[in-house]
């Protein structure tokens, strides 16, 4: 595999593929290279070839078309939530190795399956949670690996926009999603939260949605008003997760609220030796000679190695970079599909415990 240039298969060429998945890839064209798009709207597939794709790649509108050729080795699966699951599991069943955006899946069972799907088959799958790869989240991961901060008993994962709701494609669309903010950006921030301290191990969590603001006709929005015709999914969601071990994490997501202070894909930490947070930058607070302290770490000097070898990348970047690592060298993928599954079901049972008013326990 040392030398082996990845033939890289497209499926869903809208915004999140263009956004980040496909410019990521062109720029590792000594390593890979995009050999077919498939869109349902053709024009898609087309212009993305145009943009990123070999001369002789090709276009499809139906995936299962593109699966079949088995020259390509890896597919990269960009569609709403609804589909995640069929279309990664049958990419794995036709022998290709899967990155697959977030969430996992539009539920929980659908996860499941798509795990399952990796086990039997023996193909690689990982999901696109990038923000792990931010330098500072790098530096706090490595920070709590090495015990700097002691026993890690809570966490908020934070995901708060305060009038950022996406306008565009199926964004808002119940069906197609599963939901809104909670599982569009709460899933980053629990990822986040629950991959630094390293726990995922649920023992309950209840959780509350709201839909306040979705029928505020030509309400103020970073992408332009929503139609509230088409707003069906939530506005902000919440949850309280306990863990086996007695840690806890609170979890706020939204897409519109009234609080001033936005902060997006971000988690606090408190561990027995030391705390984190992002309110002013990187924040690291403890205890020291009988003394409390509380540090600014600069990140914009020297930054933190993605990798060996490589400093300054974006997350985009570093996410397909030791993407390709992991499948060239054999080794796992930053992103587990055991760890996503645990996201996926943690957000599940916050939408499950606010229908039936009751707390959902995890076996």
């Amino acid at each position: 595999m040392e030398n082996k240039k990845f033939r890289i298969g497209i499926i869903g060429c809208g915004g999140i593929a263009n956004g980040k998945h496909m410019p990521s890839l062109k720029a590792l064209d000594q390593e890979c290279e995009m050999v077919a798009f498939c869109d349902i709207i053709e024009e898609r597939a087309v212009k993305a070839k145009a943009d990123y794709g070999t001369p002789d790649a090709k276009v499809y509108t139906d995936y299962k078309e593109l699966l079949k050729d088995a020259s390509i080795d890896v597919i990269h699966v960009c569609t709403p939530n609804k589909s995640h699951a069929p279309i990664s599991i049958a990419a794995m069943e036709a022998g290709k190795d899967v990155m697959c955006e977030k969430p996992m899946a539009k539920t929980a069972a659908e996860a499941k399956e798509m795990l399952e799907a990796s086990k039997r088959t023996g193909r690689v799958l990982t999901i696109g949670y990038q923000t792990r790869q931010a330098p500072e989240m790098q530096l706090v991961k490595k920070m709590a690996d090495e015990g700097k901060l002691g026993h890690i008993y809570y966490g908020k994962a934070l995901a708060i926009r305060r009038r950022a709701v996406p306008t565009w494609g199926v964004f808002l669309n119940e069906e197609e999603q599963g939901g809104g903010p909670l599982i569009d950006i709460g899933t980053h921030a629990l990822d986040l939260t629950l991959w630094t301290m390293n726990n995922y191990e649920v023992a309950s969590v209840s959780g509350n949605v709201h839909y306040e603001l979705r029928g505020k006709k030509d309400a103020a929005n970073a992408w332009g008003s929503w139609d509230p015709e088409k707003y069906t999914v939530e506005d902000s969601a919440f949850g309280f997760i306990k863990m086996k071990n007695g840690a806890t994490i609170i979890l706020e997501s939204s897409w519109a609220i009234n609080l001033v202070d936005a902060r997006e894909a971000q988690y606090i930490l408190a561990g027995t030796e030391a705390g984190v947070d992002f309110m002013d930058g990187l924040r690291i607070n403890g205890e020291e000679y009988s003394r409390l302290y509380t540090k600014n770490i600069d990140m914009k000097k020297g930054g933190v190695a993605f990798y060996e070898g490589s400093k300054g990348e974006t997350p985009a970047l570093a996410e397909a970079r030791q993407w390709l690592k992991a499948l060239r060298e054999g080794t796992k993928p930053c992103v587990l599909p055991e760890q996503a599954l645990v996201v996926s079901q943690v957000l599940e049972a916050i939408y499950e415990s606010y229908k039936t008013g009751k707390t959902v326990y995890f076996d």
